[in-house]
């Protein structure tokens, strides 16, 4: 393929394309072409590429904007899987796109809503509507950045239901039989760092859409959800609507709150997902209280999956494991004995010390200990600092020691323990 050939669309001559038409031109049949035909990418190939691509012509801009594509697919394949080699993207589009296991769960959730139409406002590269799409709904999916709604049209034009707009979000009719889904912006405009992401913004106040404007849209819709961080606080959650925090294989990834037809139990919960499919993992009444002043930990010690962390759920497994939270906020569960769970993960407790660096450093000297592992969570305590005071230089057992930094009752305490790959019988 050659500039000279006429497989390229003609640049008339003035200025530089913009993002929006480099992208248009990446999704062009020939853009197309030339995006399958490049090799896996390759940082320390990028100049032999651009080389050749150079030599037959292809405009440089072009190539860069190829090059950056390859790049970015080669990113998105552990969270997007191998839909990702088909995909057009952005740097930012990718840090907020939503996983293709997590899209997947939120098309089920409009479908069995009685939802046929669903309004995706502030599609991004439409990752949702894709699966909402692949679900069998009919998708009106609406974008703002001229670039990124280039992007998800063509991700979403093998699908003759979903059609994308370019506009603002905020200037959508939504109406009382609706679906709708939004994914507010949470990144700043402006600066971007070496990999051309832009600052990440966490307030609500702050969201684009705004969160006024999410409640407006959910008091009109028939169905609506949205995606949040992981940091949305349980108590700015409406009355009647359902917030769950969502992880994938350890790591959560967002809060998705969710009005209308789709709540099925108004409240909070969390969602765990990995190996073991979808776990849900809800509040408990009566939930065992933390350990109280004077009392000991046991001789197990549970750590929730980071989305029960994030649900504020510890009670909930303090009442699986018929244990006790080491103390309010915390997040660590002692108990007598383990218990398999796909939500946590287990250590033996080997030793409880005064949170002093002295005397963890003398007992981890007495054990000749090496590598050791920091934790902290409840106590001010900067573990690289604390790590700096025990200087243990490199000498010593190669077995890992690892230590929680948090309270026991109140008491600043760090707990030697020993990670469980498995829970015993």
């Amino acid at each position: 393929m050659s500039a000279t050939d006429g497989t390229l669309p003609h640049r008339p001559a003035g200025d530089p394309p913009t993002p929006a038409a480099l992208m248009a031109e990446l999704a062009s049949p020939a853009g197309r072409a030339l995006l399958a035909r490049l090799p896996r990418y390759d940082e320390g190939q990028v100049l032999a590429v651009t080389s050749r691509l150079r030599g037959e012509g292809v405009p440089a801009d072009l190539v860069s904007a190829a090059l950056t594509q390859s790049r970015l697919r080669s990113r998105a394949l552990p969270r997007l899987g191998e839909i990702a080699t088909d995909l057009l993207l952005t740097a930012d589009g990718l840090e907020q796109a939503t996983r293709t296991v997590v899209a997947a769960r939120h098309a089920e959730r409009f479908r069995a809503a009685g939802v046929d139409h669903v309004r995706d406002l502030g599609c991004g590269l439409g990752l949702d509507a894709l699966a909402m799409a692949r679900a069998g709904l009919a998708v009106t999916a609406v974008e703002r950045d001229a670039e990124v709604a280039v992007a998800a049209r063509a991700n979403l034009a093998p699908y003759p239901r979903a059609r994308v707009v370019t506009g603002d979000a905020g200037d959508v009719e939504v109406g009382p039989e609706d679906g709708v889904w939004l994914d507010p912006a949470r990144r700043v405009s402006g600066l971007a760092d070496v990999q051309g992401r832009t600052r990440r913004l966490f307030r609500l106040a702050d969201l684009s859409p705004g969160w006024d404007q999410v409640l407006t849209v959910a008091a009109r819709a028939r169905t609506t959800g949205v995606k949040l961080s992981p940091g949305f606080a349980a108590r700015d959650l409406p009355a009647g609507a359902e917030a769950e925090w969502v992880s994938v294989d350890g790591d959560v990834v967002e809060c998705a709150v969710w009005w209308g037809t789709a709540v099925r139990r108004p409240g909070i919960s969390a969602v765990v997902g990995g190996r073991h499919g979808w776990v849900v993992v809800e509040p408990v009444e009566g939930a065992p209280a933390p350990l109280s002043p004077g009392e000991q930990t046991g001789p197990w010690l549970a750590e929730p999956d980071r989305a029960v962390l994030s649900a504020g759920l510890c009670g909930s497994l303090a009442a699986a494991v018929s244990g006790h939270e080491l103390d309010e906020g915390v997040g660590y569960v002692t108990a007598d004995r383990p218990v398999d769970l796909p939500w946590a993960r287990w250590y033996e407790v080997e030793e409880v010390l005064p949170l002093h660096a002295r005397t963890v450093r003398a007992w981890l000297r007495g054990r000749g200990a090496g590598r050791v592992t920091i934790k902290k969570r409840g106590v001010p305590t900067d573990p690289d600092q604390f790590r700096r005071e025990l200087r243990l230089g490199r000498a010593g057992s190669s077995e890992e020691v690892v230590l929680v930094l948090t309270r026991v009752a109140g008491t600043p305490s760090a707990l030697v323990v020993r990670p469980q790959t498995a829970v015993r019988p």
